[in-house]
């Protein structure tokens, strides 16, 4: 049987299996990939993220134009000049195992994502001290003010600061959670949770919702089903079936090619909930093997197409991406111009060649880790791999499932040790607004984002810009920045796209934001 009748098998196999909650219908999701990894710090991976927001709470939400709110904080007060921050617990917040959240339980949940999120880091390095002075009081006293605290607190990509008990809070950050326990809308059920197949969320009973209007993850999180279950469908035509034919409620990422199809459905609704959608990348592992080297990395920038890219994701439909794009999206304040040269689609074969023989490149292997079971970043895989190709690089295109990939590019071994030297992602563009975010953009080594740049002057040009409140100055950091990411090149730029989503009618309530939430939606 070949791979692809296999998966197909598999899956519908899956969605003939019965649901086990007893007098109600589940409401059925297909996410975008498999759930290999239960912990939000741990990895970066958004399937991860998506399914820790039914889970968890953060101590502020972000409304669909991101502006943060209280959400488990009740508010807070600032004092010394925004150095002193006290932030107030809301009552009533039950963990999913019926214990209280208590402040204590917020110190090491912060901490452990100040370790691994970019932002987080910032945080941690403006951070004098971090106390719970009673059970529901935070103190944060800060070295310098950073106004940014509450939306740094909703935030809601790649790591959402969530809280966790505080005996989990306290696992190495670099080590994955055994056990999940949050105090969110919807509780995780851990013994119905198969890798590769399903998983499994119920109503948490004790959970008390926030009395405002939902907007995105911010307000009332209502939960409106008794029980929510991924299905997880590899092959993109049997979910893109199996939606019409009633079979599953939610379709997160229907291809490009099935869209007409689904459109012509009476039953089925084809929308874009995410107003901002997702940044690309092409990631080069600066710390070892051929993209160590700064030459073989501007090469690469330089031979890489997003335009290519990008059409072979979305098809020829352009309304669906944007490409070039620069380090941060086009239209807002740091939108910039500088370097955008230097992007591929510009220097002939030949010269990108040279490029390659200057940096004294000699046919090293250059290990793409290449994900066959999530269709776009196939596709974007595809073009790197031919492109390398074409211009010299010895590429050795390893296929595998997204999972291996989440796993595997955690990895510092050599590459003869399952080490990597390029890998295809997509962060939520709104991580892109400006250089607050952009976690491919830092440069601080064993604390950066997987490829690990070490840049000492693009993390002071970050800092500048974070210190500094001037617009006019702001902007010409913006620029600066850009500049030496396309200097140092730590990652490709590969477009802007915006993947549509698909569900049956009877499904109601979805919020728009950059994450498909799960509160306020209906099945009827």
């Amino acid at each position: 049987m070949k791979r692809r009748d296999f998966l197909a098998a598999s899956a519908l196999t899956a969605l003939a299996r019965p649901a086990l909650s007893q007098g109600t219908k589940p409401l059925v999701f297909v996410p975008q990939a498999n759930l290999t990894s239960l912990d939000p710090i741990w990895t970066t991976a958004t399937v991860t993220r998506n399914y820790a927001f039914l889970v968890f709470e953060t101590l502020y939400g972000l409304d669909a134009r991101l502006n943060p709110h209280p959400q488990m904080a009740e508010g807070h007060v600032t004092e010394d000049d925004g150095r002193r921050w006290t932030i107030r617990l809301r009552d009533g917040l039950k963990f999913h195992d019926g214990e209280t959240v208590l402040a204590r339980d917020y110190v090491p949940s912060l901490q452990r994502w100040m370790k691994r999120d970019a932002v987080g880091q910032i945080l941690a390095d403006r951070l004098d001290s971090l106390e719970a002075s009673d059970d529901r009081t935070l103190v944060f006293r800060l070295k310098k003010p950073f106004a940014a605290l509450p939306f740094a607190l909703a935030r809601t990509q790649p790591s959402p600061p969530v809280i966790m008990p505080a005996r989990i809070a306290a696992t190495d950050p670099y080590k994955q959670i055994a056990e999940v326990v949050g105090s969110g809308p919807f509780r995780f059920e851990a013994s119905e949770y198969v890798s590769g197949s399903r998983v499994v969320f119920s109503r948490a009973t004790g959970y008390v919702p926030r009395t405002e209007a939902p907007d995105f993850t911010a307000g009332a999180k209502r939960a409106l089903v008794e029980r929510i279950e991924w299905r997880i469908v590899p092959d993109a035509s049997t979910a893109a079936n199996a939606l019409q034919n009633g079979e599953i409620d939610w379709l997160e990422s229907p291809l490009p090619d099935q869209l007409p199809l689904l459109r012509k459905n009476k039953d089925v609704e084809v929308g874009r909930l995410d107003q901002y959608g997702l940044y690309p990348v092409a990631r080069m592992n600066a710390s070892q093997g051929p993209t160590a080297n700064l030459g073989v990395r501007q090469a690469i920038l330089a031979a890489i197409d997003p335009v290519e890219v990008m059409q072979a994701v979305m098809g020829e439909d352009a309304t669906g991406y944007n490409a070039p794009v620069g380090v941060f999206l086009p239209g807002t304040a740091s939108a910039s111009t500088v370097g955008m040269d230097r992007i591929g689609g510009k220097k002939s074969p030949d010269e990108l060649k040279a490029m390659l023989k200057a940096a004294g490149y000699a046919g090293e292997k250059v290990v793409l880790l290449h994900p066959t079971d999530q269709t776009f970043y196939d596709a974007m895989c595809q073009v790197v791999a031919a492109t390398l190709k074409k211009i010299g690089v010895n590429v050795d295109d390893q296929a595998m499932d997204w999972g291996t990939v989440v796993q595997r590019r955690a990895s510092k071994e050599p590459l003869d040790k399952a080490g990597w030297s390029i890998f295809c992602a997509s962060f939520p563009a709104v991580d892109h607004l400006n250089p607050l975010a952009t976690p491919a953009a830092r440069g601080n080594g064993g604390k950066a984002w997987f490829g690990w740049p070490d840049d000492p002057k693009l993390e002071a040009l970050h800092d500048q810009w974070i210190d500094t409140g001037d617009a006019t100055e702001q902007k010409r950091l913006a620029d600066a920045i850009q500049d030496e990411v396309f200097t140092y090149a730590p990652y490709v730029p590969l477009g802007q796209y915006f993947p549509p989503t698909a569900w049956r009618k009877t499904v109601t309530g979805q919020l728009k934001g950059p994450v498909p939430v799960f509160w306020n939606v209906a099945k009827g």
